[in-house]
């Protein structure tokens, strides 16, 4: 990362594992070997090293999955990645052909300070240009307001726990309402559905569901949400 204490391949390593099995799904040596273009005998090696690193747990001819600390890492470059692309394509305007490549040279020297600032000056985004979800920020915040309102970066402290975004969840997975990303108009839509920090949440999984719309029980009473809202409002799982 930014601190220089993880190497930028690692990291892209983790990332791959992220973007392909955030949710605790094995991801497969051709996989891995397929997406980072590298020989799959090579693959299983780092593999093995991360799992030594204590950032996945590796089973042989069947694949990795993430570890809580390999996915903490996984997330924040994953997520800064994603904000530089919209920061690329919506601000500086490069050629939307050259934002991944230029992204993935950028995010490994991204600061902490500099990606909060970012995410900022694009309105707190919950999409890359691909329609990714951009994962949430790992600092010990209930909301973007509460982000905003704390201007001195020195007095930011992370996040001890990983979160996911209801729009990333699996069937029946389910966990605490951690944390709400947006502006007030979207903060105000959310909160006028009941939804609060703190409450159980569980991804009720509809094959059949109507339009736009994600089926969840909070503290037991079922809701629809919209896209919008499921990708902002992060539990942790």
């Amino acid at each position: 990362m930014a601190d220089g204490k993880i190497s930028e391949n690692i990291e892209e390593y983790l990332e791959v594992l992220y973007c392909n099995g955030n949710n605790g799904e094995q991801v497969s040596t051709t996989q891995l070997s397929k997406d980072l273009n590298i020989a799959p005998g090579s693959v299983t090696q780092m593999l093995k090293k991360l799992e030594d690193l204590g950032y996945i747990s590796y089973t042989p001819y069947k694949g990795a999955t993430l570890t809580t600390e390999g996915m903490k890492i996984a997330q924040k470059v994953t997520r800064k990645h994603r904000i530089l692309e919209k920061f690329l394509l919506d601000i500086l305007k490069v050629k939307e052909e050259n934002v991944h490549d230029q992204a993935c040279q950028m995010e490994h020297a991204l600061s902490d300070e500099a990606e909060r600032a970012i995410c900022t000056m694009l309105h707190h985004p919950d999409l890359c240009p691909d329609d990714n979800v951009i994962p949430a920020c790992d600092f010990e915040f209930g909301s973007c307001q509460e982000c905003f309102s704390q201007k001195d970066f020195d007095q930011v402290i992370n996040r001890k726990f990983n979160l996911l975004s209801i729009s990333e969840l699996t069937a029946n997975a389910e966990g605490t309402i951690s944390f709400i990303r947006g502006n007030n108009e979207l903060l105000d839509k959310i909160t006028s559905e009941g939804i609060r920090i703190g409450q159980h949440l569980k991804y009720e999984y509809n094959e059949n569901r109507m339009g736009n719309y994600y089926l969840v029980s909070i503290d037991d009473e079922e809701l629809n949400i919209t896209v919008e809202m499921a990708n902002n409002i992060f539990i942790r799982v």
